[in-house]
């Protein structure tokens, strides 16, 4: 297992540091989120594949009665299939344009946007990716978790969509955490939520004394419930489908429908949640363009290979139905 920090040591090429370091700045999940670097082609090599064992159901203890044996049982284990998924993007600038760019290097600035859209759309995957509606993504929490043992509160609606609700509120809302996280096999890693919901969360912790603030690997303070944090997923920008040179729609990562919302929690470990990447330190790759070759558009590009995994169930969770406007 490794963490983006772990895979550029040894990289040669000091742009490849910098950019996994962009991508760590913008992500505290993917700062955080440790990767088995694994996966390999699958049959054919048409396709990147990591095979794992999910604990279906545990192994149980009963009492017995003198001169009575035990009712056996086993715990039962699946195989599993994890497809990562190579995602990132390219871009064309005149050379005109990079040696004329000034102040602004605009070559710097287009290769730091791309790793922006990269991060958002890793972020997006990791809640809503489902292969079975896009074979192009990996499968993401949302179907890990809907209708397992540690998806929590469907159908009851809370509101804390603004103060006043907060302050009549959250009493129950400490109460529902309280009984979401115990739910799972041990205290998450960090709770990843929406922007609308992340500032409800710090709302409630500070009226209940549950507000602590941490710090990230860059020295920026992270706000958190109770020493867990709080990860604002952002915003996901979708181009228009039928022309991308129009505006696209922006929305929030973790979904807000019809006012109402999820919390995602996640525990990292190698038998929990955690990253895939293939063999090797392959995570993420940057191409920029040689100036001095012929041509006069030049390209550069960045691009990750990875998925997720949830091992256990009860090492993920989702709260349902969390009003917040």
């Amino acid at each position: 297992m490794i963490t983006l920090e772990q895979a550029k040591v040894g990289m040669a090429k000091k742009v490849d540091q910098m950019v996994i370091d962009e991508f760590r700045r913008g992500s505290l999940l993917l700062d955080r989120l440790p990767f088995d670097n694994a996966a390999s082609p699958g049959t054919g090599g048409s396709t990147l594949t990591y095979g794992y064992i999910k604990l279906k159901t545990p192994s149980t203890a009963t009492f017995r009665e003198l001169n009575n044996e035990y009712v056996p049982n086993q715990a039962i284990r699946e195989e599993h299939v994890a497809y990562l998924k190579i995602f990132g993007g390219e871009f064309n600038l005149d050379r005109v344009i990079i040696n004329t760019s000034g102040a602004v290097d605009e070559l710097d600035f287009q290769l730091r946007e791309k790793v922006v859209g990269a991060t958002n759309l890793f972020h997006y995957s990791v809640i809503n990716g489902d292969r079975a509606v896009n074979p192009n993504e990996f499968d993401g929490l949302d179907v890990f978790l809907t209708g397992s043992s540690t998806e929590f509160n469907v159908g009851n609606p809370i509101d804390i969509s603004n103060s006043a609700m907060l302050d009549t509120q959250y009493h129950a809302f400490l109460d529902m955490m309280d009984e979401f996280v115990s739910g799972m096999d041990g205290q998450p890693s960090m709770f990843l939520a929406n922007t609308k919901l992340a500032t409800r969360i710090k709302g409630i912790a500070r009226r209940a004394g549950y507000y602590t603030r941490l710090e990230d690997a860059f020295g920026r303070s992270v706000d958190a419930w109770n020493d867990i944090p709080i990860v604002d997923l952002g915003n996901f920008y979708r181009p228009d489908p039928t022309d991308p040179t129009l505006p696209g729609t922006t929305l929030p990562v973790v979904p807000i429908d019809g006012g109402v919302t999820s919390l995602y929690a996640v525990i990292f470990a190698n038998d929990g949640f955690h990253g895939v990447s293939p063999t090797g330190n392959s995570i993420i790759q940057t191409h920029l363009p040689n100036l001095s070759d012929p041509g006069v558009i030049k390209k550069g590009d960045v691009e990750m290979v990875a998925g997720v995994v949830l091992k256990n169930s009860l090492k993920a969770g989702v709260f349902r139905d969390i009003q917040v406007q």
